[in-house]
């Protein structure tokens, strides 16, 4: 079931969140989160953005969301997405599920332009979102440090339909 983010999903979507930020690359972030600091950034998005979340069995599996792309007016139409996946439910097509419904939501609100923001090297982040019709348009080279290494990031963009 997915379904809008609410308060009481914070622990949990912290949770998953602080898995990659100890363990991975794909965010660059490296401190993890308190609770209190993941329901503000909640608060914040879901002010101009959907957050969603995905269960399974009442248990939140995985988050995305939306946020704004850059603050200038021009970019109104434009706005970067997230997800993730709780490390014990990869693989099983969630965030694809959350993607689109996310998607369905933004053309709604008349979004035009989705920017996805990968850490590389990411096969399995590139593999979907270029699976979800995301196209390759920059590769900034050694621009973040994670764990003592030097990371590349790749800007994929994926156009939505327009709102009926």
């Amino acid at each position: 079931m997915i379904r809008d983010c609410m308060p009481a999903d914070a622990a949990r979507v912290c949770a998953i969140y602080n898995y990659y930020i100890e363990e991975s690359t794909a965010t660059f972030e490296e401190q993890v989160l308190t609770q209190d600091v993941m329901l503000d950034r909640m608060f914040a998005i879901q002010a101009q953005f959907p957050w969603l979340v995905i269960e399974d069995e009442g248990q939140v599996m995985g988050y995305a969301y939306a946020s704004s792309w850059k603050d200038r007016s021009a970019y109104r139409y434009a706005c970067e997405v997230s997800v993730y996946i709780a490390k014990d439910a990869s693989g099983r097509g969630l965030g694809a599920q959350l993607y689109e419904a996310l998607f369905e939501r933004l053309s709604a609100m008349s979004i035009h332009t989705v920017i996805g923001i990968v850490s590389l090297p990411n096969a399995g982040s590139v593999r979907l979102h270029e699976r979800l019709g995301f196209v390759q348009v920059a590769h900034l080279r050694e621009v973040g440090v994670k764990f003592g290494r030097r990371l590349d990031v790749g800007y994929w963009q994926r156009l939505l339909p327009a709102a009926e």
